[in-house]
């Protein structure tokens, strides 16, 4: 009888770990503050990205509209890695810690969770945004993997100061300038001392490559996370040399588009920043259009060594590879050189999918959002269903493009929230300002159609997508703390962490 229980255990042991090869294993990759100037999305013709480009003409889904759950580093992470938006966890800003989230206490981050249920998870980059914590160290996120790496190193990735250009510092070419616009304004661009195999990007890269050569006993979630094209715009003089300045087309401003939007009491809500004032003076609208289009073909570049990698070993056949950015960028539209607005330069980024099989590129339309990614990847592993998240799977459309897609996509910043269909984009404040454009007929998102009464009915109905209530940042959230750059992980948070004990 010993021994008949004995053969049970192992059979089912040896059923378990039969399933665990079956299941694909994930690579997740993050790039930092892109927008859709890619080539897939074609948001600017002039972007130079054959490394996304050939992964979605051999068989990537290009998701044309979708949308970050936050316009900001901190929150947008937060919510893909949580499966909740600001609106429940209380994230809103990049000072808002997320360990500090109640929901977040309670519940597995997206690779906490695929932990759980058996696979190998490890991370280089930038995944989660960084906080400072009270015993003087920094928390990356390490405690969220199985194994976790840093690709940054001490002061590399400097700009070559006889062609620097700050808006802080007030210097323009290596050149002072009589002013500077802000002493908080990170406007900033210029090449490198370091050569692109110094960058802190690249050493991201190699260390994906080098993971890729390794056999696992079991599935793994792989996370690499690249920091460009986050500002400063510093990478190597190559990538600015990839743009003739003389040929460059910066994007036409209207200087007009934002007199439409108004207060409730029926002044103007928004002005043109001091970034772009500055810009405008200066006559560096192509210099700074050059600088985002290097680092975006930089990232690239990146990422093509991650993928010759993968195909190159025995995982490639088995992998889901999903290439996202955190939100997007303007690059003078509406009178701004930033992030943190939203309109559609910035709740629109790069979503890339590619399962097992897939031969053939395809651009999906649907209104999908990066907090989608959670329950998405539950699914297509074949991991129990996480049911409290709020995230929707659209693994349906990864599947068959044409698959019917009820969700708008949400995105919910510090200020109010954004709702997007395939016809319509709503944005609604918490002052009461509203706007709402007809984003096929005006893609530039000019005429502000909230006063039109022929409307009436579908602003009713996109706003009542606009969470009722909305969770406070616990005061523990709060940058009190320094965040330590280059200060040493934290390894005590994840004793804290206690995956047994999280939903």
């Amino acid at each position: 009888m010993k021994n008949y229980k004995f053969l049970v255990v192992v059979f089912l042991v040896f059923i378990e770990v039969i399933n665990a090869q079956k299941k694909p294993n994930v690579l997740f990759v993050a790039i930092d503050d892109i927008n859709d100037w890619i080539g897939p999305l074609g948001g600017n013709p002039q972007a130079v990205t054959p490394n996304m480009d050939k992964f979605y003409k051999e068989g990537a889904m290009v998701f044309k509209n979708a949308v970050c759950a936050a316009p900001i580093c901190g929150p947008s992470r937060s919510a893909i890695l949580s499966g909740f938006l600001p609106s429940a966890s209380g994230v809103y800003g990049n000072a808002h810690d997320m360990l500090y989230s109640e929901v977040v206490q309670r519940n597995a981050t997206l690779p906490e969770y695929f932990s759980k249920n058996g696979y190998h998870t490890l991370s280089n980059g930038k995944i989660f945004h960084k906080h400072g914590t009270k015993n003087g160290k920094t928390d990356f996120g390490s405690w969220a993997y199985d194994e976790f790496a840093r690709g940054r190193r001490y002061n590399n990735d400097k700009a070559n100061s006889k062609y620097l250009t700050s808006s802080k510092a007030g210097i323009i070419s290596g050149k002072k300038s009589p002013e500077f616009i802000s002493k908080k304004s990170k406007l900033s661009w210029g090449s490198t001392v370091d050569t692109f195999e110094e960058t802190v990007d690249y050493a991201v890269a190699d260390w994906a490559t080098k993971q890729l050569e390794r056999e696992f006993d079991k599935p793994f979630f792989m996370s690499v996370g690249f920091i460009k094209p986050h500002l400063p715009w510093f990478v190597p003089q190559e990538f600015f040399d990839m743009y003739d300045i003389n040929k460059v087309i910066a994007p036409e401003i209207d200087e007009t588009d934002l007199l439409d939007i108004k207060t409730p009491k029926g002044k103007q809500a928004f002005y043109a920043t001091g970034e772009y004032k500055w810009v405008k003076k200066h006559g560096l609208e192509k210099e700074a259009t050059r600088a985002y289009l290097a680092s975006i073909s930089f990232a690239d570049r990146c990422l093509g060594l991650v993928m010759d990698a993968l195909e190159k070993s025995g995982h490639a056949k088995n992998t889901i590879v999903v290439i996202w950015g955190d939100h997007g960028w303007h690059l003078g539209e509406k009178e701004r050189y930033l992030k943190s607005t939203l309109w559609s330069e910035v709740i629109h980024t790069p979503l890339l999918v590619r399962l097992p099989g897939m031969k053939k590129g395809q651009l999906a339309t649907q209104p999908v959002s990066l907090l989608d990614l959670y329950p998405t990847l539950v699914s297509l592993c074949d991991l129990p269903a996480k049911k409290n998240i709020e995230g929707h799977d659209f693994s349906g459309i990864l599947k068959n493009k044409k698959s019917k897609w009820k969700h708008p996509g949400i995105t919910i910043s510090a200020t109010g929230t954004s709702v997007l269909t395939e016809e319509l984009h709503y944005i609604g404040y918490l002052n009461g300002t509203q706007e709402l454009y007809d984003v096929k007929a005006d893609p530039l998102e000019k005429k502000n159609l909230i006063e039109d009464k022929r409307y009436k009915q579908e602003i009713e109905q996109l706003k009542s997508y606009v969470p009722v209530t909305r969770k406070k940042a616990s005061k523990e959230h709060y940058g009190k703390v320094k965040n330590y750059v280059d200060a040493d992980q934290d390894e005590t948070i994840k004793q804290h962490r206690k995956l047994y004990e999280l939903q």
